[in-house]
């Protein structure tokens, strides 16, 4: 064990006095980690970090000692915001320890969520490498093994550093920021759209195909001072009658801190919605996102009612072009660490900022 209570795995092929950089590796559980249940024959999680490591084949020669920690075994789908919060807390004391990088191995069904909120959080230089696989260990094919030894060699590069917090699934490096889950099943699921990948992994390598991302780091600085923030995610479909945003305000409110809503293209909704939108913005952030997954919310080129134009004058504030899931997240640790309606609507005014 560590000095930050980590199993240590020698897999160094170099000499005792010239040691390769240094990853952790923090597994979470999800599809890369499950095994049939004997009774059922349906997948669960069940491996350890040192179990998918030693699936690896080639880490030895990466010359990279790993350092391995189960911090959870959940689904994808039942991680919370706490579990993360200890995750963040558990990366940041291994940067403080000096590791070059951080490999979290995880479900892909919230991949794109918890990459994004890992970014929101991680201030310090060293990547941190988010992997998980789209078939288990049973399947014939299991692509978790090839993941692990690219995320491994992501976040050992020195080039990485100051990156974040990227997504690394078939051999394919995102951004936190746009990446997103684009398929149920494919290996191929993990997508950036409208910007593409950062890079590539190859032959124990990576290369780059773009300058590292503008980040947000150091933004959400504040400790959390509470933890029962509740913010609800309403997608606007066609022929919304708005009769949930008037249910909304009728009792539940009081009980919701924040409010995201996911527009039409660059953020539209029925007329209809207009009015218990304001009311609701007059008494919560509600945040004005598209629910499109590519592309940023505008400002000013629409007008009618129920334009973004008409929508943003009436207190709503834009999302610029995160996704609905993502602008949840932000707004979320925004009111947990006691932000006004001032900060929030400057952070997200910030996150909209490219450079």
């Amino acid at each position: 064990m560590n000095e930050n209570g980590n199993e240590a795995i020698d897999v160094v092929a170099e000499s005792a006095d010239r040691r390769g950089p240094s990853v952790a590796v923090f597994t979470l559980g999800g599809t890369i980690a499950m095994t049939a249940d004997p009774a059922t024959g349906a997948v669960r999680p069940a491996l350890s970090a040192r179990q998918l490591l030693d699936s690896v084949p080639g880490l030895t020669e990466l010359g990279v000692s790993l350092s391995v920690r189960d911090i959870r075994n959940l689904p994808g789908a039942s991680l919370s915001l706490a579990d993360l919060d200890a995750l963040h807390a558990a990366i940041e004391a291994e940067a403080s320890g000096g590791a070059d990088g951080v490999v979290v191995v995880q479900g892909t069904d919230t991949i794109e969520e918890t990459a994004f909120y890992l970014d929101l959080l991680h201030r310090s230089a060293i990547p941190v490498v988010v992997t998980g696989a789209l078939r288990n260990p049973t399947q014939p094919g299991p692509d978790g093994p090839a993941n692990l030894y690219a995320a491994v060699v992501t976040a050992s590069c020195p080039r990485l550093r100051g990156a974040g917090c990227v997504v690394v699934l078939g051999d394919e490096i995102h951004a936190a920021r746009t990446v997103a889950k684009g398929h149920s099943t494919s290996p191929a699921a993990f997508t950036s759209p409208g910007s593409g990948p950062l890079g590539l992994v190859a032959e124990g390598q990576v290369w780059l195909h773009h300058g590292l991302p503008y980040r947000t780091a150091g933004r959400l600085t504040g400790d959390v001072v509470r933890d029962d923030v509740r913010v609800l995610l309403h997608t606007v479909t066609l022929g919304d009658d708005g009769l949930w945003l008037e249910l909304l305000l009728d009792g539940a409110v009081e009980r919701c801190h924040g409010l995201v809503v996911a527009g039409f293209g660059v953020g539209h909704v029925p007329e209809r919605l207009v009015a218990p939108l304001e009311r609701l913005a007059a008494r919560i952030p509600v945040v004005l996102t598209s629910r499109t997954g590519a592309g940023p919310v505008l400002a000013a080129t629409y007008g009618f009612p129920g334009s973004e134009r008409d929508l943003l004058s009436r207190g709503l504030i834009r999302g610029g072009d995160l996704t609905p899931h993502k602008a949840r997240l932000l707004l979320h640790r925004l009111l947990a660490t006691g932000s006004q309606l001032p900060q929030i609507t400057a952070a997200f005014e910030a996150i909209g900022r490219r450079g």
